[in-house]
């Protein structure tokens, strides 16, 4: 048979009740591998208590690309979900029928119709965002935050552990690799963070090491190269990097609230991979955080705007006034972020 040289995937269980799954994974290497498999493990790997439309999207492997969600005056609610499907089957009668059972299941006597459709040209147009005010943009854009910040950024004690993150390069432990070392605070996604960051960057892991969660830190420690295979000596692009690194595990996701007209909105934000992928489940967090709270969504859109240095992944939601919460209060409104941010931190 010879040595074998397809891929492999092997999942083991933890030795004693209560530890961790073990993940192993033999394939060709590239660069950006770590973050494709970070990617996937943050797809698939969260822990989920409640179920929800967009869990059972998950669940079927059916990728969100753009959501229209719209409350009729007579009380209904449409939802248009623009998906692909991750197994490629949504063609066949089976996958599709398979995934309206799955909905109607989920919601009950509440889904009064359940269609799937081939989208046309017209779902090429509703890729771009509706526009944002030059404002708004600003303050979900900004690289930093202010412990004094007045608008509507709430500053959590996470938050403010963040902006203290540790990134160090070295060069004198390896003749072959640079050493990048990060100590920073722990959150959802830490090392999809870090391992994207470098992909973008073209930078390459030849092997690394990081340490169990210690009070709510972690330490890194990463063996890296250029595309060239060269290390990183010139300052100017280590300094560059460690900046990068820094704003990514500050910001890896960007939440404000503010005014749409007469309306409440909240925004998040999270850069796009230079692949063109988004951040997976940020619909499903940021939905499930509005409904602990309470909050009834309006309508929900999904889509891409671009700044002069990167693309993003912006989700709209505009929040129902008839709810209890008073939008107009900036201590609520400081709260409904904070409460955001924690799902998708993880916190």
């Amino acid at each position: 048979m010879g040595v074998p040289s397809d891929d492999t995937v092997l999942i083991e269980k933890g030795k004693k009740a209560g530890e961790p799954y073990v993940i192993t994974v033999n394939c060709p290497d590239k660069t950006g591998l770590g973050c494709d498999i970070c990617r996937t493990i943050l797809d698939f790997g969260l822990c989920i208590t409640k179920g929800d439309v967009t869990q059972v999207l998950c669940e079927l492997e059916l990728t969100l690309q753009r959501v229209k969600v719209t409350t009729t005056p007579d009380g209904r609610v449409l939802d248009l979900f623009f998906i692909t499907d991750n197994m490629e089957l949504l063609h066949t009668k089976k996958r599709q029928d398979e995934t309206c059972e799955q909905l109607h299941a989920v919601l009950g006597e509440s889904c009064i119709s359940c269609e799937l459709q081939l989208s046309g040209p017209q779902c090429d147009s509703l890729q771009c965002i509706s526009s944002l005010s030059p404002v708004v943009a600003e303050e979900l854009f900004r690289c930093e935050l202010s412990d004094k910040d007045t608008r509507s950024q709430a500053l959590s004690s996470e938050v403010k552990k963040l902006k203290k993150a540790n990134v160090m390069i070295d060069n004198s432990l390896s003749p072959a690799h640079t050493l990048l070392q990060i100590n920073c605070i722990d959150h959802k996604g830490f090392l999809y963070d870090i391992l994207r960051t470098l992909k973008d960057c073209s930078i390459q892991i030849a092997f690394g090491r990081f340490s169990p969660v210690n009070k709510g830190h972690r330490e890194l420690d990463l063996f890296i190269r250029q595309k060239d295979g060269r290390k990183i000596l010139d300052s100017e692009k280590q300094e560059a990097l460690c900046s990068r690194l820094k704003v990514e595990m500050l910001h890896p996701l960007r939440v404000i609230i503010t005014n749409r007209g007469p309306d409440t909105e909240l925004l998040v934000a999270n850069p796009v991979e230079l692949s063109g992928q988004g951040r997976p489940r940020v619909f499903y967090d940021v939905t499930l955080a509005l409904k602990t709270l309470g909050i009834c969504i309006f309508s929900a859109e999904i889509g891409r705007h671009s700044t002069t240095d990167r693309e993003w992944e912006i989700y709209r939601f505009l929040l129902d006034e008839n709810c209890k919460c008073h939008f107009s209060n900036m201590v609520v409104r400081n709260q409904i972020v904070d409460k955001v941010r924690r799902a998708l931190m993880g916190w």
